[in-house]
């Protein structure tokens, strides 16, 4: 239980300059639901983030323009993105860690943050997904290594292979086997 909990903690202290995704996309505040569709739609990405005079004032997400743009059957040209952004745009600092970004989600109910420096500039973004991605790849090298540390356990019980009860079990390749069993593998 403590490992995992240490897991858990080595998982979350991440900091998000490592998982973030430089240069987001910007876009003025000017634009039509239609002009961010066709930008989403080249930049291969599900959010836009809104300036005013240069500074990021809102977000238009692929849920925006489904809910308060298609939906509502409005004609994506007509459209202003100042009526269909979400605001305040929630940020979180470059300095800070996957589980700090996590709660803020959480706590907003948003699936991406924007990432500011001490400028408050926008220079990246993080989604839940990405957030997951990390969380995802350690686990797997946790996994792969309780596996690595789980063949040096000694258990005692009966022996996968001749069903005999021993004291010095040890696992090897998922099997409990015995010192006598080892043995004839040559494994020690």
């Amino acid at each position: 239980m403590k490992k995992t909990s240490n897991a858990i903690r080595f998982e979350t202290r991440v900091p998000l300059r490592e998982v973030m995704k430089t240069n987001p996309v910007m876009i003025d505040i000017e634009a039509t639901a239609a002009k961010v569709a066709k930008t989403m739609c080249e930049e291969e990405v599900g959010s836009v983030i809104i300036l005013r005079h240069n500074k990021p004032i809102g977000i238009v997400t692929e849920e925006d323009l489904a809910c308060k743009v298609v939906a509502k059957d409005l004609k994506p040209s007509t459209v202003h993105v100042n009526d269909i952004m979400s605001t305040p745009l929630i940020t979180v600092s470059a300095e800070k860690t996957v589980g700090d970004a996590a709660r803020m989600m959480v706590k907003h109910k948003v699936r991406r943050l924007p990432i500011i420096d001490e400028h408050k500039t926008v220079i990246g973004i993080v989604t839940v997904r990405d957030l997951l991605t990390v969380s995802n790849e350690l686990n797997e090298l946790l996994t792969d290594l309780v596996e690595i540390n789980r063949e040096e356990l000694v258990e005692q019980g009966m022996c996968n292979r001749c069903s005999q009860m021993s004291d010095d079990l040890k696992r090897v390749d998922n099997v409990m086997l015995c010192p006598r069993c080892r043995e004839e593998d040559n494994i020690t």
